[in-house]
């Protein structure tokens, strides 16, 4: 054996003895730890919750406070109406009253299509100029185009090669390619 080992022996006989504590060593310990404050818990009832919700309650806010708080209130619901309401808050009836554009959203269902585009009079029948994007999973095509009063012919060209007419809008007579279409028209012409 060696005396590192004769050492650790030693170490553990020692360790192994039992230990005299005065009488008054308990006493010391719970003593300090009724001195020690305890964290508050969150664990309530609901009774007690809605005891403390349901007890009268004044609330003081000062004139700098409350005009804080009421411009706060129409900061959220201006930016709350912006974020819901569609891309345009006018629509196209009235826009084309006023002499406006609006912005017109169209949407078609093609679960199958890899790719969705609009075209038509207001973008010279370019499949590239108004690609739409896909919504959902579920095959919802969307696309939102400003337009001003006036009578368009569109249709949706699908993955380039077949074109769809809206299925929501008026037909449109066919072309001279025999292509089928939709006629929107916006304002009284």
């Amino acid at each position: 054996m060696t005396e590192r080992d004769d050492g650790l022996k030693q170490a553990i006989e020692l360790l192994k003895r039992p230990v005299s504590l005065d009488s008054s060593f308990d006493e010391r310990v719970m003593k300090n730890l009724e001195s020690v404050r305890r964290p508050r818990t969150w664990t309530r009832s609901l009774w007690t919750v809605a005891d403390w919700m349901s007890t009268g309650r004044t609330l003081t806010v000062s004139p700098l406070q409350g005009l804080g708080l009421v411009a706060g209130l129409a900061a959220l619901l201006f930016v709350g109406r912006m974020w819901l309401m569609p891309e345009s808050a006018i629509s196209p009836e009235r826009a084309a009253a006023i002499g406006e554009t609006a912005l017109v959203q169209f949407v078609i269902v093609a679960p199958t299509a890899e790719s969705v585009s609009l075209v038509g009079d207001f973008n010279d029948w370019r499949a590239s100029e108004t690609p739409l994007r896909r919504v959902e999973d579920n095959g919802v095509w969307s696309v939102s185009v400003p337009l001003s009063a006036g009578r368009y012919r569109y249709a949706f060209l699908v993955d380039g090669a077949t074109w769809l007419s809206d299925p929501s809008a008026p037909p449109a007579l066919d072309d001279e390619f025999g292509r089928p279409g939709s006629v929107l028209t916006i304002g009284e012409l």
